[in-house]
């Protein structure tokens, strides 16, 4: 169900894009001549934009093997240029993960050099635990993500850095493809989900085996709660499942972690829904805003948050929602 809703956001998001550049089928080679551009312009942010256009040029779910390791060539570029940036060095741990012969535990180390106390750096690694049925090796990478001190998955810091590439390379680009500010972050927002957000069933398969030990109950424990405090609302919701699993279902703690859920999702969609004024103008105001709010603020909870207090509208759902 969690990577259904993975895959609806990013087709959702991805379609807006679309739609707003008229939604013409000239818009494959658009975003192809985009890509040529994008990469050929070498600086960090602009490859990183070009590596994940080139993966959403494969089929999904099945990626094509020569797209993804074209994606993951233009993805080591880009850290190449900024090898410190922990949001390029998650982008290319991601797209490792679908290159035919990139080794995943040696992109989660050097992930892991950068971003030390990230714990979703382990995923991929988890993964490949899960995959191979060694169960000594999942309790160990569970017990060093339970260390963690956070949970990002660098969402916001991507789309932000992808909406600045092609708003710079815009004179450069297709006439028609993203004419304006709100097509640039629908474009930056789809392409950021889909090839940022990645699988979270080894996780959470590993937290409900029946015979899991005490300890790594707890590890997974330990780790849903940094999971809740996420960048992203995907991840924070994999969070509190994880936690509901492992929570008596009559006890106090479990009427809390629904009652969080619940009114995260809330916010979300009542940020989602906020009226769209007619004017393009006040649109792409209203797309720079969020920018705005995107790059300084790195959770995506925050962001809705600020916009709902923008406009003046409850943070709290009504009675009867609750």
């Amino acid at each position: 169900m969690v990577k259904q809703c993975v895959i609806v956001l990013a087709l959702t998001l991805l379609h807006a894009a679309s739609a707003l550049a008229g939604g013409t089928d000239a818009y494959p080679a658009w975003r192809a001549a985009a890509t040529r551009t994008l990469a050929a312009r070498g600086d960090a942010g602009s490859l990183t934009t070009a590596a994940a256009l080139t993966f959403l040029g494969s089929p999904r779910p099945k990626v094509e093997s020569a797209k993804a390791a074209a994606a993951l060539d233009l993805a080591v570029k880009a850290s190449e240029r900024a090898p410190n940036d922990p949001a390029i060095s998650w982008l290319r741990l991601q797209l490792c993960t679908y290159a035919p012969g990139c080794d995943v535990r040696d992109a989660a180390t050097t992930m892991r050099w950068v971003a030390a106390d990230n714990s979703a750096a382990w995923l991929p690694t988890l993964a490949v635990a899960q995959k191979d049925r060694d169960t000594t090796e999942v309790d160990r990478v569970l017990a060093s993500m339970a260390e963690g001190a956070h949970f990002d998955l660098y969402a916001n810091r991507t789309a932000v850095m992808m909406f600045d590439a092609l708003k710079r390379a815009r004179a450069h680009l297709p006439a028609h493809y993203l004419t304006s500010d709100l097509a640039r972050l629908a474009e930056a927002k789809g392409i950021a989900d889909a090839v940022l957000l990645p699988s979270f069933s080894p996780l959470i398969n590993a937290c409900r085996d029946s015979t899991a030990t005490p300890e790594r109950r707890e590890d997974c424990l330990t780790l849903s709660k940094t999971m809740q405090r996420a960048d992203t609302i995907m991840a924070q919701l994999v969070g509190f499942a994880i936690q509901k699993r492992l929570t008596p279902s009559d006890a106090k703690e479990s009427r809390m972690i629904a009652e969080r859920r619940r009114l995260l999702e809330w916010r979300a969609a009542a940020a989602n829904q906020s009226d769209e004024p007619a004017s393009p103008r006040l649109r792409n105001l209203r797309a720079r805003s969020q920018v705005r709010k995107m790059r300084a603020m790195p959770r995506e909870e925050d962001v809705y948050i600020a916009i709902l207090r923008e406009f003046d509208m409850p943070l709290d759902p009504p009675e009867d929602q609750r």
